[in-house]
């Protein structure tokens, strides 16, 4: 029994569900996403609710019924609300800036790395040490924002890097200071 699999979807007002030809197309108020998912599961709107079934009981039958599930419950929350990541930007004399439709970075190199914005993501900067990435695909939005991360990542040492809000850095110690000799 899939529990994940089995959860109802509700869909909110505003929201559509199509189901054509093997592609799951949710519309709202932010926009339209589209999936792909396998026949061996089926998708049913009943009313406001939408439910899958699965054709059988093997694992990768099962794995399926909970990913599809998970993948459209995860677009109609992004036509609706939408999802963002924030990244926190830690290192001295390190700080970014919103110009135009790209964010510059200036981390720590000998020159300002830029960073623009693609088709369905935005980029938002609250403050200098911040970078908040928003889209309604939790996919692009989570892919973009390693991309990002992925420019100077966080290390140990001082904690220097750039890391999501809610990431905890395990600090390592340094060198000792003096020593036989």
């Amino acid at each position: 029994m899939s529990r994940i699999g089995n959860a109802l979807i509700n869909i909110p007002a505003g929201v559509t569900v199509d189901i054509k030809d093997g592609v799951i197309t949710v519309k709202g108020p932010k926009g339209t996403l589209s999936q792909k998912y396998d026949t061996i599961i089926t998708p049913v709107v009943e009313g406001s609710v939408l439910k899958f079934t699965r054709a059988n009981d093997l694992g990768e039958t099962k794995a399926k019924h909970g990913l599809y599930r998970a993948l459209t419950a995860n677009m109609v929350k992004g036509v609706t609300e939408g999802f963002q990541k924030t990244l926190i930007v830690n290192g001295v004399g390190w700080k970014v800036a919103k110009q135009g439709n790209k964010v510059v970075l200036n981390v720590g190199f000998s020159h300002p790395v830029e960073v623009a914005e693609i088709e369905g993501i935005s980029l938002d900067c609250p403050s200098v040490t911040e970078i908040v990435v928003k889209g309604i695909d939790k996919e692009k939005v989570g892919q973009f924002s390693a991309m990002i991360r992925g420019i100077r990542e966080p290390e140990p040492y001082h904690g220097y890097g750039i890391r999501y809000n809610d990431e905890v850095i395990e600090r390592k110690v340094g060198k000792a200071a003096g020593g036989k000799g």
